[in-house]
């Protein structure tokens, strides 16, 4: 269980691109990495388009912006293209990172029981230390709690 102070896990997973990325070769700025279950789904939209929305906020606080899901890379780029994501968004194919951010568990849908991705997101240091992790949220929720956070609200 990850706590807030706790150095961040670092990852090295496939960006949209098919390039490797680093959590660790991003030290010296702050990152959103947010959780979302399936590009192209409605709510993983919102949230994407939140976090697109807010993205010069985001900046100009020196902050980056890494999504995170089970997608393929050929299947994140499609829909980065498609909703003009200016962020780097990365496949966790066997959900090991959103594990190690306990942003995998159970989930229920029209009564139904099944592990997934928990919507969310935490907000990394410069320094690679965990300072904020939300995990259960809703799409707007998880953009205005990032945000505000990034800008000390």
């Amino acid at each position: 269980m990850l706590n807030i102070g706790d150095t961040a896990p670092d990852f090295e997973l496939l960006t949209d691109t098919g390039e490797p990325l680093k959590l660790s070769d991003l030290r010296g700025r702050r990152v959103i990495l947010f959780f979302y279950p399936r590009a192209d789904t409605p709510g993983c939209t919102k949230q994407a388009c939140g976090f697109r929305d807010r993205f010069p906020r985001i900046e100009t606080a020196n902050a980056a912006v890494i999504g995170l899901s089970p997608d393929a890379p050929k299947d994140l780029a499609k829909w980065k293209a498609k909703e003009s994501l200016p962020y780097t968004l990365v496949s966790d194919p066997d959900h090991q990172v959103a594990e190690a951010y306990g942003a995998w568990g159970e989930k229920q849908s029209y009564g139904k029981t099944y592990t997934g991705i928990l919507r969310g997101h935490a907000v990394i240091g410069p320094d690679g230390t965990l300072e904020d992790l939300r995990t259960r949220i809703s799409p707007d929720e998880s953009v205005e709690l990032a945000v505000a956070f990034l800008e000390g609200k």
